[in-house]
């Protein structure tokens, strides 16, 4: 089998590298290249909001004005496949490497295919506009008109930019020889632009909201539910109402024979209404979508349910026979284990408990899965892949384990065949199509996205079901293309935060259902993005719209769920006076720096030490003995860098305490992490290699490396090492013991988990509470599989024979396992990102949990820990609006000005 894929090839194989320090989402077009290098994606600032804050480039989608259009030419459309029909929205996508042209902007129709490019001329001056961010542009082919040319067709392309760089862009373009057509120009009123014609009426034509508004009353004519049992020859544990409800929704969703959201049938052709884009071919229905129920309702048994009732109750027949004697790795569900098989031999794993439970809709009938009749309409599959009845399951290695746990307690043995495509694997699709489920990793699959014999490429999947499809919020990440490529009847995304940072964490789930034309990102970006940014109702309206029409959405509700109650409580704690000292002179050290990077608009080039700055500041927030007394160290410019080397190395290890970044290259957690004399951080091999097969320069800020520009931070901590030295307690550490000390005296065998996102931070915890007399465990990111398992088995058992503290890490401890053991949960320090919190806590408030569940945030009073707070609820307000109705304001999404906030400048 073809070697595994190398992140490398891949990054140096994208259509083109960024030519600046950062590519935005507002740049224009499909760009392969534009959130491949989003660096820090949880942090309360991406590199890609400071940068569009520089003076070289609009803000964002939304607060980027526009300057005018221009009237061009589309030219070599002869060379090219793609097609125009009418009035069109097009992709302008910038082609640096272009062996013609290096001012190339080539033209994509709606479905992303090539029709030519922008003529010479134009693509002169708007090029280094582009590339240096000054402007972002939008590309409409107006109304067709009675005379055919084959070899050009007029585009008109519309130009953004922020108001301070509008004097510049019209010089540039005045320069030129080109006539920019702006608001006060008669000829502006011919604009194909929404933000235009969005201000005319009278001309027979729905507005973009008009056509959002009638999807949003065809929804609520449909909305109600009824709620479906599962075959109980297949599925014998009991579903909860609401459990039952979705169940009905995801049936109804994937036998619906409707045309998909805005198409229109018109005359024998179809229409997309949004995009007025015209085809013969009937558009397929969009059976899949979006199941949000919150964390720890009972997803997964809904969607085993939901397989069982296909195989059993569904159209066509209900197993495929290949006659291969080869049973690879077969799970056999038995009715207490789970068996295993991996090349003959087994492993066994003890199922753990888990049900379900969620909110009522108007009017509820239970209806027995054996009245139900599915209608199925089977088509021609495109790509010539073999058309199966096979579910292929795709989850993150910590949820492998849930779902097997999960097959043996709720379905009975023998009637779902279940194949782990892992480690060692078939590479015969047939062998994988005698199966009802294929269980595999993002990271597999990512692994054989180069493959062009990958079995799993070669079968047109019953359905596809994505657990944890948050993980593919990054859409360059090898994992979302790979995932998204698969061909599947049916698609499913299953996550409980399809929002965790901004609105364009969609786009990749759009992208993944491929529910057009919200799947290509100018259409994004124009329709929802740059709405959502400005703050305008519009944005949100629409959003609302969106996520009713693909997505169930439904949280925990004591009075429906039967879940006891969540209370959360935030806790300011009052620094010592030596932590006042420390914290304030340090912070004021950071305004100093942080100002003088604005300044000097140099905040891309050192977000490395703004990180490493905010990383300090928070230990600083936690307990001193975590951070090293000399301040002036903490706080290295890039010019200090280049004088004393030896700081990128500390910096490097600063940011190695928490669990802040990915490698740019391969958009994994670096595997021994270099730092370059740039302050970037890498894998040492995913940089090694890029800048031996390219230029030597920096992929991010082209500066130029070699070997020598290289330097590592001492190796990582491990568990072997010692604690963290501190003389007292810290003010944290001492509330924490209070709390922990009276948990115990009100009820010995209440079990705690303490999250924290420092491995430092939880091994400085371990003494102080051996010293009380508390049994505890700890699980990190350091551990392996099969000690984190152990770790959980461990903490199951009850008390007094059992521990009652488990320390955790919050990101390793955030998916995948059941922590209902506890009942108290206590968040050491806040995350940036509030989606990574509510994971951690649903794993111990989670169908299952027995107890009242209190949940306590520290917080150290007067410090960027309450800054934080404020910028998490600006997160969770839009993920909140998303599903909401009539929500009266829009939500910005977050910039430089919210580092300013975070740092009081």
């Amino acid at each position: 089998m073809t070697a595994a894929i190398d992140p490398v090839d891949e990054f140096l194989n994208l259509d083109a590298w960024p030519l600046s320090p950062e590519e935005d989402y507002s740049s224009s077009g499909n760009d392969s290249g534009d959130q491949r290098h989003s660096h820090h994606r949880d942090l309360p600032f991406s590199r890609s909001s400071i940068s569009s804050s520089s003076s070289s480039s609009p803000h964002s989608p939304g607060e980027s004005y526009m300057v005018g259009f221009l009237i061009v030419n589309v030219v070599g459309i002869q060379y090219y496949n793609g097609t125009i029909n009418g009035r069109e929205m097009v992709g302008l996508v910038r082609e640096p490497l272009n062996a013609y042209d290096e001012n190339a902007i080539k033209v994509l129709n709606t479905r992303s295919v090539q029709v030519g490019h922008i003529e010479r001329m134009a693509a002169k001056v708007l090029a280094p506009m582009i590339d240096s961010r000054l402007i972002a542009v939008e590309g409409i082919v107006p109304k067709a008109s009675a005379r055919f040319n084959r070899f050009k067709i007029p585009c008109q392309v519309h130009i953004f930019a922020r108001i301070e760089a509008f004097d510049a862009v019209k010089s540039n373009i005045a320069a030129a020889g080109l006539q920019l057509i702006s608001e006060n120009n008669a000829s502006f009123a011919l604009s194909e632009a929404a933000v235009v014609r969005q201000r005319r009426a009278g001309e027979g034509e729905k507005s973009v909201d008009e056509i959002f508004k009638l999807l949003d009353e065809k929804i609520g004519q449909t909305r109600a539910l009824a709620a479906l049992e599962p075959p109980k020859d297949v599925i014998k544990s009991e579903l909860l109402l609401h459990q039952k409800e979705g169940l009905a929704w995801l049936v109804q969703r994937e036998n619906c024979l409707e045309l998909p959201p805005f198409w229109e049938e018109r005359g024998g052709a179809y229409v997309n209404v949004l995009t007025n884009y015209m085809t013969d071919e009937k558009p397929e229905p969009l059976r899949g979508g979006i199941f949000a129920d919150d964390m720890g309702l009972g997803k997964t048994l809904t969607l085993l349910s939901l397989i069982a009732f296909d195989k059993f109750h569904g159209p066509g027949p209900s197993s495929v026979d290949t006659g291969d004697g080869d049973v690879g790795k077969e799970l056999e569900l038995k009715e207490e284990e789970v068996i295993v098989v991996i090349d003959k031999r087994s492993k066994r794993q003890r199922g753990s408990k888990g049900t379900n439970t969620q909110q009522k809709r108007q009017k509820t009938e239970v209806v027995d899965a054996g009245d139900i009749k599915v209608k199925s309409k089977c088509s021609s599959d495109p790509h010539n892949s073999v058309v199966s009845r096979t579910t292929l399951i795709v989850c993150p290695p910590s949820v492998f384990s849930s779902w097997v746990n999960q097959l043996g307690e709720h379905t009975i043995r023998g009637r779902l065949k279940v194949y782990m495509y892992y480690g060692e694997r078939t590479k015969d699709a047939n062998v994988l199509q005698a199966y009802d489920i294929v269980l595999t990793t993002y990271t597999t699959l990512a692994a054989e996205d180069p493959w062009e014999d990958s079995p799993v490429k070669k079968i047109e999947w019953r359905r596809i079901i994505l657990d944890e499809a948050h993980l593919i919020k990054n859409i360059n990440a090898l994992q979302s293309r790979a995932v998204t490529k698969l061909n599947a009847k049916r698609r499913w995304l299953v996550t409980g935060t399809p929002i965790q940072n901004h609105s364009f964490d969609l786009f990749s789930l759009m992208a993944f259902l491929r529910f057009e034309p919200l799947s290509i990102k100018n259409y994004w970006n124009n329709l929802i993005a740059r709405p959502l940014a400005s703050g305008d109702e519009k944005g949100i309206s629409r959003l609302q719209v969106l996520m009713a029409a693909i997505s169930l959405r439904r949280t925990k509700d004591k009075a429906l769920v039967g879940l006891p109650s969540k209370s959360v409580e935030t806790l300011l704690v009052d620094l010592s006076a030596e932590e006042r000292d420390v914290y304030d002179k340090m912070e004021s050290e950071a305004r100093k720096v942080i100002t003088h990077y604005i300044s000097g608009d140099t905040l891309v080039r050192n977000y490395s030490t703004v990180l490493s700055i905010l990383v300090r500041l928070r230990q600083v927030c936690n307990a001193l003995a975590l951070c090293p007394p000399d301040i002036r160290e903490l706080l290295p410019s890039l010019e200090d860098v280049k004088k004393e080397p030896k700081l990128l190395e500390k910096m490097l290890s600063v940011l190695q305490e928490g669990e802040d970044f990915d490698c740019p290259i391969c958009i994994c957690p670096p595997r021994n992490a270099v730092i370059t004399c740039c302050a970037h951080i890498f894998c040492q091999s995913c940089i090694l290699k890029t800048i031996r097969r390219s230029n030597p320069s920096c992929p991010l800020c082209r500066h130029p490396l070699s070997d020598s520009d290289l330097f590592q931070a001492p190796p990582n901590l491990s568990e072997t090492e010692d604690t963290p030295e501190s003389s007292s307690f810290s003010s944290k550490v001492a509330v924490l013991l209070q709390l922990l000390s009276a948990s115990r005296d009100h009820s010995p065998t209440t079990k705690s988990v303490v999250f924290s996102q420092f491995q430092k931070m939880l091994l400085l915890l371990e003494e102080p509470l051996k010293a009380l007399g508390f049994r505890l465990l700890r699980l990190d990111g350091s551990m392996n599989a099969k000690k984190r398992a152990k770790v959980l088995k461990e903490f199951d058992v009850p008390a007094p024979e059992g521990p009652t503290i488990l320390l955790a890490s919050l990101k390793a401890s955030g998916v995948g396992i059941n922590l209902t053991a506890a009942s108290r949960v206590y968040l050491i320090e806040p995350w940036w990102n509030p989606a990574i919190e509510e994971q951690a806590m649903d794993r111990i408030h989670r169908i299952g949990q027995k107890e009242d569940v209190k949940i306590v945030r520290l917080i150290a009073k007067e410090t960027v820990e309450e800054r934080i707070l404020a910028l998490q609820e600006q997160k969770k307000l839009l993920a909140r609006k998303a599903f909401g109705r009539r929500v009266p304001q829009g939500q910005r999404e977050i910039n430089k000005e919210d580092l300013v906030t975070l740092m009081c400048l």
